[in-house]
C-alpha cells in the first residue's frame, strides 16, 4: 500500500487518504480526483500526470479501501461528507474553492459533496449520474450473484461479474484488466461493491437529490458505453441548473484509461472556461 501525503478526517472521524501531485499555474484552482467502485486513487495514474501539468492534484482513496479508514456504518452520505471534508481542507489552505473530477460512483460522491459545502467550484462527472426509473444499471439478480460469490470468498468472480454486468466489459477488456498490476487491489476492494450498489438507491443519491446541485457540472459520456449510462446522463442533465455534456467518441466507461488525451482535453476545456459575469 502506498503511503498518502496526508489524512483528512471526515465528520464521523474516518481518515481519508489524500495523494498530492502536480503543479498549479497562477490562477488555476486545485483539483480533487475521486475514483469509482472497486478502485482507488491509482485509477488516475494515466491522466494524473497530464492534469498535473497545470494543476495541483489531490487524489483520494475513498473510505474502505487503500490507505483510508472506514466507518462503523456505511451510507453514501458519508461519502459525500468525505469529499466535502477534503474540499474544505484544501480550499481553506488555497484561499478559494476547488474543482472536482469524479469517475462513476466517484462522480456521484462529488455531486453530493457540492450540496454540503461552498468549497467546490465546478464538477466533472464521468458517467456518474444516478439511473432513472425503469433504466437501472443493475440487471435483475445481480446483488444475489455478487453476494453468493463473496460468501464463498471469491472476490475475483464478484469483481468480474460487476465489470461485465454493470460496466459492460467484454472478454478482451476482462483479459486486459486481469493482466493489469492493479487487479489484486481491485479484488481486495470487492467487498465494497455490494454496499455501494445498495447505497446508490438512497434518496440523497437520486436524480431528484443530486439534480439540485447548483455549481457548473460537466458530465462526460463515452459513446461506446452501455445505454444505461446515456439514459442516466441525459436524465441528470435535464435537472441540473448549470449542466453540460461532453462525449468522447469510441470510449466506454474508462476513458481516463483508454482515451486519456480526449478525457483531459474535455476536463480542461470545462475547468478553464471563464466564469459568467
Amino acid at each position: 500500500m502506498i503511503d498518502p501525503d496526508r489524512l483528512i478526517r471526515s465528520p464521523d472521524g474516518t481518515p481519508i487518504a489524500v495523494f498530492e501531485s502536480g503543479t498549479a499555474e497562477p490562477g488555476i484552482r486545485p483539483l480533487l480526483l475521486v475514483h469509482g467502485t472497486t478502485a482507488d486513487h491509482l485509477t488516475f495514474r494515466i491522466v494524473g500526470p497530464l492534469l498535473g501539468r497545470r494543476r495541483r492534484l489531490h487524489a483520494i482513496d475513498r473510505r474502505g479501501r487503500g490507505a483510508s479508514g472506514d466507518g462503523p456504518a456505511y451510507a453514501i452520505t458519508r461519502e459525500f461528507e468525505d469529499v466535502a471534508a477534503v474540499a474544505d481542507a484544501v480550499a481553506g489552505e488555497e484561499g478559494g474553492p476547488v474543482d472536482v473530477v469524479g469517475h462513476s460512483f466517484g462522480g456521484r460522491c462529488a455531486l453530493g459533496a457540492a450540496l454540503l459545502t461552498p468549497s467546490i467550484r465546478r464538477i466533472v462527472s464521468y458517467e456518474g449520474a444516478p439511473a432513472p426509473a425503469g433504466r437501472p444499471y443493475q440487471p435483475p439478480g445481480l446483488a444475489d450473484r455478487l453476494r453468493a460469490h463473496l460468501a464463498r470468498g471469491d472476490g475475483e468472480a464478484a469483481l468480474e461479474t460487476f465489470m461485465r454486468e454493470v460496466v459492460g466489459m467484454d472478454d478482451a477488456g476482462m483479459a486486459r484488466f486481469r493482466a493489469d498490476p492493479v487487479w489484486p487491489l481491485r479484488v481486495a476492494a470487492s467487498l465494497t461493491i455490494l454496499r455501494e450498489l445498495e447505497a446508490e438507491r438512497a434518496p440523497a443519491a437520486s436524480l431528484e437529490g443530486l439534480g439540485r446541485v447548483a455549481v457548473p457540472v460537466l458530465q462526460v459520456l463515452g459513446t461506446a458505453s452501455p445505454p444505461a449510462f446515456r439514459a442516466a446522463t441525459a436524465a441528470l442533465d435535464a435537472r441540473l441548473a448549470r449542466g453540460t455534456v461532453a462525449r468522447i467518441e469510441g470510449a466506454a466507461h474508462a476513458a481516463h484509461h483508454t482515451h486519456p488525451e480526449a478525457f483531459v482535453a474535455a476536463v480542461e476545456a470545462f475547468l478553464d472556461r471563464a466564469d459568467p459575469a
